[in-house]
């Protein structure tokens, strides 16, 4: 009977006291509840606001050209070219002789004209000699009728023989005008042949092709024994003091900001180091098709470029120091850029005003100071209204 309340009592016992295994697993549960309640923050990379140089470029593109490119062609015709004094590649001065034509037909022509000329000298000398005695004999036969009017007052001389001395000296007048006019006649033709003289001369000048500048041959159409012609290609083309330039085609929405003699720097490829170069020229109209604008960039140091090459260049319209932010971190939606300020551990989403972007870079006008954090990638992991743990990014070279 004892032994029965014995085992009655420890069952009851057993069932009232937990085991150890049933107190641990309680415990276990009660910790991760209270870690549960623990709100762990996502680590985010935050940047500062700097102060950084910016500057602001215009990229544009295009082709080397000339500035200028003078052809030149023969400045009379129907002569066969004999000599040529220079080829493709040399560069030459204002005046030096390109080519030589024939000169043998205007030569035969000057000759020509010198015996014409010196016919018309030995004409003036005659028509001179006849106004001498023309004039003599006028004036011998005008003293001639004075006396006889005379005599004819006197009764000495009739009517008839004063009214025959004064058509003899209205006669000899006459003859004095006839040679005058012949000694005219004479002068006008030696004129002539003068001016048909120095027309040859000036034709057998021609015969040689100048460089009307100086410059870089491009182009050489002339043949030997060819005949010159004006209206065919040019016998060379030649770039005008070997000055080149770069046609660049730019945006629409950049041509504005571009001005004559703002700088630029030049790459090109297989060059190590860029070519300097300044707006030459803003032209005032854009492709309708391309909806592109055309600069003309004068090039510095022409001598590492030839005609046709392309390049890029860089603009430069601004620079200075101003607050900036990394271009990952700004977004635009609906018109509007922002960025994710990040207040202790607070996310908020801030509309900035944004300038100049420069590489990675992006200026900030508006809407926040130096100092101030945000997000590195905006928008990238979190939203208004988070809560973060920020991790400040590496310090990086303002330059």
């Amino acid at each position: 009977m004892s032994r029965f309340v014995f085992a009655v009592v420890a069952l009851q016992f057993s069932a009232a006291t937990p085991s150890l295994a049933q107190t641990a697993e309680a415990a276990t549960s009660e910790g991760a509840a209270a870690e549960a309640s623990v709100q762990v923050l996502p680590a985010i990379t935050v940047s500062k606001v700097e102060t950084r140089h910016l500057r602001d470029v215009v990229l544009a593109s295009g082709l080397v050209a000339p500035q200028e490119t003078i052809q030149v062609a023969p400045l009379i015709e129907g002569q066969p070219i004999e000599a040529l004094l220079a080829d493709v590649g040399d560069r030459v001065v204002a005046g030096q002789v390109l080519a030589r034509l024939s000169s043998s037909t205007l030569d035969l022509q000057k000759a020509q004209l010198g015996a014409s000329l010196a016919a018309a000298k030995a004409q003036i000398a005659q028509a001179q000699a006849q106004v001498i005695a023309a004039t003599s004999s006028a004036a011998e036969a005008q003293r001639t009728a004075d006396r006889t009017t005379k005599l004819k007052a006197q009764g000495s001389a009739s009517q008839a023989a004063a009214d025959s001395a004064l058509a003899g000296a209205v006669s000899a007048q006459a003859q004095v005008s006839v040679a005058t006019q012949s000694l005219e006649a004479a002068k006008a033709q030696q004129t002539l042949v003068e001016a048909q003289l120095a027309n040859v001369d000036l034709q057998l000048s021609r015969t040689e092709v100048t460089a009307p500048f100086a410059g870089e041959i491009t182009a050489r159409n002339a043949q030997l024994g060819a005949i010159a012609s004006a209206a065919g290609q040019p016998m060379f083309t030649l770039i005008r003091d070997g000055a080149l330039e770069l046609r660049a085609d730019v945006a629409e929405a950049d041509l504005t900001r571009l001005e004559v003699g703002q700088t630029a720097t030049l790459r090109l490829v297989g060059l190590d180091k860029p070519l300097g170069g300044k707006i030459a020229l803003v032209e005032p109209s854009i492709d309708a098709v391309t909806r592109l604008g055309r600069v003309r960039i004068a090039i510095d140091d022409a001598s590492a470029v030839r005609p046709g090459m392309y390049v890029e260049a860089s603009v430069l319209v601004h620079e200075g120091d101003a607050a900036a932010v990394p271009i990952t971190a700004v977004k635009s939606s609906g018109g509007k850029t922002s960025v994710m300020v990040v207040e202790g551990a607070l996310v908020s989403q801030r509309d900035i005003t944004a300038g100049v972007r420069d590489g990675g870079w992006v200026e900030v006008l508006d809407g926040l100071k130096v100092g101030d954090e945000v997000v590195t990638k905006a928008g990238a992991f979190v939203r208004d209204g988070d809560h973060i743990n920020p991790v400040v990014a590496a310090a990086t070279d303002s330059n």
